[in-house]
């Protein structure tokens, strides 16, 4: 008789067993999470029909999960986050990093994840099999009536977590090779959309996907931009050259977080120090090369792959 758990959901309870400080909450967590991502990402940010029905729940769930403050003002943090998005962080990549964490070849091991990545919940990168890379539907888009397309930009990026996808998901995901997923990170950035690593406590606190998304349709970067951290700086800041710059409006227009605009003369843009994530999207959109990424400590440690 075929046994009614599948491999990938044997994997995740193993992998989750063998963490020295496991819990049961995780386990059932990251399970629920990994196998209706579209009802929970969705109901989290609103979208789904369900959430309108139990709108009077939510002083409720206030009062269960309550705000905390984030523990990263260290890093440039000083908001405050409300508990699930505590636990459910989007570091911003540049493209050159994004391409990095899908093309290792050997797994990244990381003993202090809060030494190198400023995030409260994430402890390791802990990167198994990464030739194992699935590409899912976007759940943000999801719900959306007009999203954007393509559909298919979320990376799920090694073991257990792209098997799991594969298996409980099979009608929103599917298999892609290395090429296949860079060739996903550089139309997704062609097409102005930024990048987010994604670490989660539910998903044994490591790295676990790429998504590729914008503010129309992306729930972190909505969140983020009414007040609740989901995301945090890829450590970089856009930086402008007057001289070059021909106010043309092209970096303002695809600025996911709004941090772009011309200054009182309208000669040049400008940078919004604050609401600036170092996505990089400005750089590649600008035709006369005005802008570059430079490293800004203030706003955090930038996820260095090969070191």
């Amino acid at each position: 008789m075929p046994s009614l758990i599948k491999p990938s959901t044997r994997a995740f309870y193993k992998t989750w067993k063998a963490q020295p400080n496991h819990r049961l909450s995780q386990l059932l967590h990251g399970l629920f999470y990994s196998s209706f991502p579209y009802f929970y990402i969705g109901f989290g940010i609103g979208t789904h029909p369900l959430r309108k029905r139990v709108a009077f729940l939510e002083p409720l769930l206030n009062r269960l999960f309550p705000p905390h403050p984030m523990r990263s003002s260290e890093h440039g943090l000083s908001q405050a986050s409300h508990t699930h998005a505590d636990g459910y962080h989007g570091k911003v990549l540049p493209l050159n990093t994004a391409r990095e964490l899908i093309s290792v070849k050997e797994p990244i091991r990381k003993p202090d994840l809060e030494q190198v990545i400023p995030y409260t919940q994430a402890r390791a990168i802990l990167q198994q099999d990464p030739d194992h890379i699935a590409v899912m539907d976007c759940p943000c888009r999801a719900y959306k009536e007009d999203p954007c397309l393509p559909m298919d930009v979320c990376l799920i990026i090694g073991e257990p977590f792209a098997s799991f996808i594969i298996e409980h998901q099979p009608k929103h995901s599917r298999w892609i090779t290395q090429t296949e997923a860079i060739r996903i990170l550089e139309q997704e950035d062609q097409r102005g959309h930024v990048h987010h690593a994604f670490f989660k406590e539910a998903m044994l606190d490591r790295f676990y996907a790429i998504c590729n998304c914008c503010e129309c349709c992306c729930g972190a970067i909505k969140f983020h931009s009414m007040g609740t951290p989901m995301l945090v700086s890829s450590g970089y800041l856009a930086v402008i050259e007057e001289t070059e710059c021909i106010a043309c409006g092209t970096c303002i227009d695809t600025c996911q977080f709004h941090a772009l605009s011309l200054d009182e003369t309208g000669a040049f843009a400008v940078v919004d120090y604050e609401a600036c994530m170092g996505c990089g999207i400005c750089v590649g959109q600008c035709s006369q090369q005005a802008i570059e990424l430079v490293l800004e400590p203030a706003k955090g440690v930038p996820l260095i792959v090969d070191s």
